[in-house]
């Protein structure tokens, strides 16, 4: 059984499969289209929400260095993805290039690991987005939108957030009809989400007072005990127990602030739908991380010298900052571009998702249905619109704040397979033809598992729980029909019987 479960796709046949026509997709994507994408997904919630919530809780002032941290884990695998998805640009992401280094079963358990992180994330992200329109409805409008269509209704227990489906629902059709067009919603969005928070960073500088800093890292505090499931893993294996504040606060918080930059990865999906993947994939994943996180520190250094962080917002510390120094005006600026900003971040998770869930069927560990492209716009359209469905419904009703963690160890746990594929696929195919290569290999790739593990350890048990379970699911739906439905299994066995 291991030598079929370990069996590995040769990167030619990952990419002659991508030239059959039924199955191809169009290749539209420029360097700048990959770029808008990254800084799409990534500026989102953690820039409009974490800021506030881990600086006055875990960091203080010293935020900006907890984003400083977390940037430095995600570029160690920035740079193990841009290698994979410039020498094997196959949709998939790390679906596709675990499959070429390490073998069949570990591949279909990262891919099931990334529908998982992609549905969790679409779906939280849509019922945010959803919360932050009908605040501009009551707000702006006098038009209050009935609990039961949002989500929650106390007299009943019953309720259906209809915003979030419907923006979902439509999204799923804006990808339907073309990579092309999403490239160009993301494009108009995130020029009005970067303005924003160019806007939060200028207007905030002119506000800042020293003082505020003072001090910059805070006295370390105990973080009080609480069950075993809530503690993270790292408390319960070696009994140390984190701590808010003080030097230790600040890898804490970037435990934390590490879901502001989930989503870089989801720039690897779309490696097929890209014009000059060997060039332009490194270029957009490192370029939309740079970005992010220089725009990331700048704001956190801004608004805790704006207020001081024990004062600010745990829900939406930009806006209430400006608020509180007398300047409201850039606040409702601020949530509007809040609210635009997270149409993006909803579309391109949706994206990534769709795009694992094509490559999977492709190769029949899913079904072959489902890899068939729309015949005028060259897209995945059936798994874009059964999964757009899906989750519509289950953002719907559905608030998962209690899953959301589930997003981070996901993310977290595709860096380590994608790091480790790298040195395996250095030593097993030398010969591959690699425009951009991971410097320092093994160093670099070892550093990158220790620091994602590290990140991984700080979360909570009963985050490891569930992730546990829903891999379990996965192997069972892999042996029973994954594992007989395999393209490359099939192949393999119609080789063997044509010899004998």
């Amino acid at each position: 059984m291991s030598s079929t479960v370990f069996r590995t796709k040769k990167v030619e046949q990952s990419i002659r499969d991508t030239e059959e026509p039924e199955h191809a997709l169009k290749k539209s994507l420029s360097a700048l289209d990959l770029t808008v994408f990254g800084v799409g997904v990534i500026i989102g919630t953690g820039i409009f929400v974490y800021t506030g919530s881990v600086a006055k809780l875990s960091s203080g002032p010293a935020i900006s260095l907890s984003f400083v941290v977390a940037g430095v884990v995600c570029a160690l695998a920035a740079l193990c993805y841009a290698e994979f998805a410039s020498t094997v640009p196959v949709a998939g992401s790390a679906y596709t290039f675990s499959y070429a280094s390490i073998g069949e079963l570990p591949a279909w358990i990262i891919g099931w690991d990334l529908v998982l992180e992609f549905a969790l994330g679409t779906a939280v992200v849509a019922v945010g987005w959803s919360g932050y329109f009908r605040s501009f409805l009551d707000n702006n409008l006098g038009w209050q939108v009935p609990e039961v269509l949002g989500g929650r209704d106390g007299a009943s227990g019953f309720g259906f957030d209809l915003f979030a489906a419907l923006l979902v629902l439509a999204l799923t059709c804006v990808l339907v009809l073309g990579m092309k067009l999403s490239a160009r919603v993301t494009t108009v969005v995130v020029a009005i989400k970067v303005t924003v928070v160019l806007i939060v960073i200028i207007a905030g500088a002119f506000i800042v007072k020293s003082a505020n800093y003072d001090p910059f890292i805070p006295p370390a505090e105990s973080v009080p005990a609480g069950s075993s499931l809530k503690a993270p893993m790292i408390q319960l294996i070696f009994g140390w127990a984190p701590s808010n504040f003080g030097v230790m606060g600040i890898f804490t918080g970037a435990s934390i602030v590490f879901f502001a930059f989930i989503g870089f990865d989801v720039v690897a999906t779309a490696a097929e739908e890209t014009r000059n993947p060997q060039r332009d994939m490194p270029r957009g994943i490192l370029g939309s991380l740079l970005i992010c996180t220089t725009l990331y520190v700048a704001v956190s250094i801004v608004v805790t010298g704006m207020l001081k962080y024990t004062k600010l917002s745990v829900t939406a510390p930009l806006a209430e900052a400006f608020k509180s120094t007398g300047h409201p005006w850039f606040a409702g600026v601020i949530s509007f571009g809040a609210t635009i900003g997270l149409i993006t971040v909803c579309m391109i998770l949706l994206l990534g998702q769709t795009r694992v869930f094509f490559a999977m069927s492709r190769d029949g560990l899913l079904p072959r249905f489902f890899s068939h492209t729309h015949p005028r716009f060259r897209t995945p359209y059936r798994p874009t619109i059964l999964l757009g469905v899906v989750i519509a419904i289950v953002a719907g009703f559905t608030s998962l704040e209690t899953l959301g963690e589930l997003v981070n160890i996901g993310t977290l746990f595709a860096f380590i397979i994608v790091a480790i594929s790298v040195v395996i696929l250095r030593r097993t195919r030398p010969d591959l033809h690699r425009s951009f290569r991971t410097p320092w290999v093994p160093v670099l790739p070892i550093l990158s598992v220790l620091a994602s593990l590290w990140l991984m350890l700080n979360l909570p048990t009963e985050t490891w729980l569930r992730f546990g379970i829903w891999m379990a699911i996965g192997f069972g739906v892999y042996f029973l029909y994954g594992r007989s439905h395999s393209r490359l299994g099939r192949e393999e066995e119609a080789a063997t019987s044509g010899t004998n």
